[in-house]
């Protein structure tokens, strides 16, 4: 049997990238008019047939979810998993997971390879490639075609969808509060680029606690470090040059390299620095001193996305309105342990 033309297919034999071959099948206004000609006649050529999951869908249910994250190093997305496996399994549901690896390219493959009449609805977190590249229309295109989409975590407003997530700016502002209200008088932040939402929202928190307190953001007592591969001498320059007495990171993993760190250069902490990061993971509890951190309650956030998309699939059949969206927000937890001794929380904190 002849293998199926793709688009990853069309765009490594025209050496064109994977959403302008979208587009430009979709007569996207956002291409040129040779580039569209072109792919259009290659597609023609080689007989083409998008994947078509909404006519399968109307005859019957896979029973299966697609599910998208962005890597499995990061202890959040593993139980974000855990959380959907466990609710969708209660419900009959299989899970199929793919990891996108942060590429935007390997999300759209991921999507593709999934939507072929194999699985029911989406469940995903935004690759970073796609937030910075600020293109969706592969998740357009999925819920053009009725397909159900829940995002987590890592969000758009572009697309409509059910999306989960926490209050980042609200936990970012608390934590920093938390510090502040500890005697801490210089907060660092350690962040990743700001097109990451859920690290530019955790930054905004920040910022507010600070000025809330009459204290100036000082713009040199942010670190913004890559999302996945860290140059370890910005750390250490940025620890050697500038005295602040704790910090607030946006993931547990630069929270634990910070701490590491601040120790190797002799440092105390939480007598010299303290530290608070997100992500209730392994690291920060067995971690030496373990993290305090906030708890962003990833396998609850996992068990109600897959109610959410479980719902919109059976009411899809009952012929309920598909397009009532929610978004539904998860209370997190700020989970105090030796890297920052913070006292009784206020009323404010809830």
């Amino acid at each position: 049997m002849k293998p199926k033309l793709t688009l990853k297919d069309i765009a490594r034999e025209l050496d064109v990238s994977i959403s302008t071959v979208s587009k430009a099948l979709k007569n996207s206004e956002e291409i040129s008019t040779d580039t569209k000609e072109k792919i259009q006649a290659f597609a023609r050529l080689y007989n083409y047939k998008p994947n078509n999951i909404a006519i399968s869908l109307k005859n019957k249910r896979t029973k299966n979810i697609g599910v998208i994250i962005p890597d499995i190093v990061h202890h959040f997305f593993t139980t974000v998993f855990r959380g959907i496996e466990k609710y969708a399994n209660q419900r009959g549901y299989n899970v199929i997971v793919c990891i996108s690896d942060e590429s935007f390219d390997r999300e759209v493959i991921n999507m593709e390879l999934l939507a072929n009449g194999s699985i029911d609805g989406f469940i995903m977190a935004l690759s970073a490639e796609t937030q910075k590249r600020q293109d969706f229309n592969h998740l357009r295109e999925v819920t053009e075609q009725g397909i159900p989409l829940v995002l987590f975590d890592r969000v758009t407003d572009q697309i409509a969808c059910d999306k989960v997530i926490i209050d980042d700016e609200a936990a970012g502002r608390d934590a920093t509060r938390r510090l502040l209200e500890s005697g801490r008088r210089r907060v660092a932040l350690f962040t990743t680029q700001s097109y990451l939402n859920v690290s530019a929202k955790r930054e905004v928190g920040y910022r507010k606690a600070l000025e809330a307190a009459g204290l100036q953001v000082d713009p040199e007592l942010i670190l913004r470090l890559p999302y996945q591969y860290e140059e370890e001498q910005a750390s250490e320059a940025f620890f050697k040059s500038r005295k602040f007495d704790a910090v607030l990171c946006v993931n547990e993993i630069f929270a634990i390299r910070g701490m590491r760190l601040a120790i190797k250069l002799g440092l105390r902490v939480p007598e010299d620095v303290a530290f608070i990061g997100f992500t209730d993971g392994i690291l920060s509890r067995y971690s030496t001193p373990s993290l305090t951190t906030v708890d962003q309650r990833g396998e609850a956030m996992g068990e109600r996305a897959a109610e959410m998309l479980i719902q919109k699939v059976e009411d899809r059949f009952d012929e309920a309105d598909p397009t009532q969206f929610r978004t539904e927000v998860i209370p997190v937890q700020l989970i105090e342990r030796e890297s920052a001794v913070l006292g009784k929380p206020t009323k404010a904190d809830g």
